[in-house]
């Protein structure tokens, strides 16, 4: 029983203490502006490190009339795709707050803001996302999708 105990907590200690350590931000651009409107039906967070499989994305997304990816550097570039799905107005955004790379991975933090009562808004769907480009791939990419 007490080898049990003493592995639970050296495992809390890793994942809670160790794991999330040696933070720093990560540099990131936001090219959501490059790829015009995306209808993306339900809510969509992926990591794409290939032109050829962001394409397909798009492609799966809008047959036949998807955006081209924006120009990167695939051999060193990834992109973070993170979608709500349809919105009932135009006040409904996604802010990203901050990218920060800990020992185990890559924290992308991201907030929705929604319409406040009153707030003056156009009343017809609006499919909210972003995109982000960045540096690296030896990592694996968390969202943290707070809000609403």
């Amino acid at each position: 029983m007490a080898v049990v105990v003493a592995a639970a907590a050296g495992w809390l200690v890793y994942t809670q203490v160790w794991g999330t350590g040696g933070e720093h931000a990560v540099a990131w651009r936001d090219v959501t502006h490059k790829m015009g409107r995306i209808e993306f039906t339900r809510r969509a967070l992926g990591v794409y490190h290939s032109r050829g499989a962001f394409t397909r994305l798009l492609d799966a997304t809008m047959p036949g009339r998807a955006p081209k990816p924006p120009k990167l550097d695939w051999n060193r570039d990834q992109v973070v795709v993170i979608s709500l799905g349809p919105r009932s107005s135009t006040g409904y955004s996604l802010r990203i707050d901050r990218v920060v790379e800990r020992r185990r991975g890559i924290y992308v933090y991201a907030h929705e803001q929604t319409p406040s009562l009153g707030e003056p808004v156009e009343l017809h769907v609006t499919y909210v996302y972003r995109v982000l480009a960045m540096h690296g791939r030896a990592k694996p990419v968390y969202v943290k999708l707070r809000g609403r």
